[in-house]
């Protein structure tokens, strides 16, 4: 593995998106390797306590974690950014989406497979939008470097606090912890080297799937920020490009590593296209039913490139 890579010793760090420079050092190490034989195509992790991919509705809950949020710490106005982005995905006919809904799980789908047999479930389309529901969750200040158990336990209290207390409300429910301007979640800023990642916990709830989405605007250009946009424009790209990264990576592998990744290197579908500025898979923006969104590609194995754009299935 990478020595290089967020996920180096700290497995729990599904689908990280490496900061910029972290990806340049990840590419330089493994240029410096022997050749081999290095395939981007994903297979089937064969779920994971039965979970592999979100086979139905993706429905996306916003918790910005800590009270700073409403004194000073959202400086770039990414909350509501983040709400209208989770409106969006899925409306105006955008197909942004569309790679995704190629991937499946359930019991006709066999660990290692490339592809999906007939009558398989596969992630869902959200044509009405992702977003769920939204909570400023002020009842104290965000941890100044919260841990991944602190994280995984606000998306317990989320679930708690938007009612989905079974394991059947929370099947196809994604959650994503947003901390404030300032923050260290996990290292992020530090020495993580990353600007997100995603993983799921168990609780009495049923299994929890959420991202660790830190305030990577605070990390400029290193996250995104004018990635796609020039100017004020782009400030606040990599909040979208960063946000629909993992969630790209959550709906194809709800329960890591049960989903689809790449058998070799580990990587996701959204890690196999970061950070791409031009041809082929290049970010851009992404037009949806309320505007348009800098966003990444995702790989797609049925063309077998990275795609921004695809026919949902």
């Amino acid at each position: 593995m990478c020595p290089y890579a967020p996920w180096y010793q700290h497995t729990y760090r599904h689908g990280a998106v490496a900061t910029r420079e972290t990806q340049q050092r990840m590419q330089a190490w493994y240029a410096s390797r022997p050749a081999g034989p290095v395939s981007n195509v994903l297979s089937f992790g064969g779920g994971v306590n039965g979970i592999g991919v979100t086979s139905g509705t993706p429905k996306v809950y916003l918790v910005f974690y800590g009270s700073q949020w409403t004194s000073g710490g959202d400086p770039q106005a990414a909350a509501a950014y983040l709400q209208s982005l989770f409106t969006g995905i899925g409306t105006g006919g955008e197909q942004w989406s569309g790679t995704m809904t190629q991937y499946c799980d359930g019991e006709r789908v066999a660990k290692g497979a490339m592809s999906c047999p007939a009558g398989a479930p596969h992630v869902g389309y959200p044509r009405a939008g992702l977003l769920a529901g939204v909570w400023f969750d002020g009842s104290a200040a965000s941890p100044a470097n919260a841990t991944t158990a602190q994280l995984a336990q606000e998306a317990v209290n989320a679930a708690r606090h938007f009612g989905n207390t079974s394991a059947d409300s929370n099947r196809y429910a994604l959650y994503f912890i947003v901390s404030p301007s300032g923050a260290h979640p996990d290292g992020f800023g530090t020495t993580g080297g990353f600007c997100g990642w995603h993983d799921f916990t168990s609780s009495s709830f049923g299994d929890i799937a959420y991202a660790n989405l830190p305030y990577v605007s605070d990390l400029g250009t290193s996250c995104g920020a004018n990635f796609v946009n020039r100017g004020a424009a782009g400030v606040l790209d990599g909040f979208s490009i960063v946000g629909g990264h993992e969630y790209a990576e959550i709906v194809t592998d709800q329960n890591p590593a049960g989903g689809w990744a790449n058998a070799q290197t580990g990587e996701e579908n959204a890690d196999e296209c970061a950070w791409i500025a031009a041809g082929q898979g290049a970010s851009a923006n992404v037009s949806m039913g309320n505007g348009a969104y800098a966003m990444q590609s995702t790989w797609s194995n049925d063309t077998n490139e990275c795609e921004i754009s695809h026919a949902i299935l």
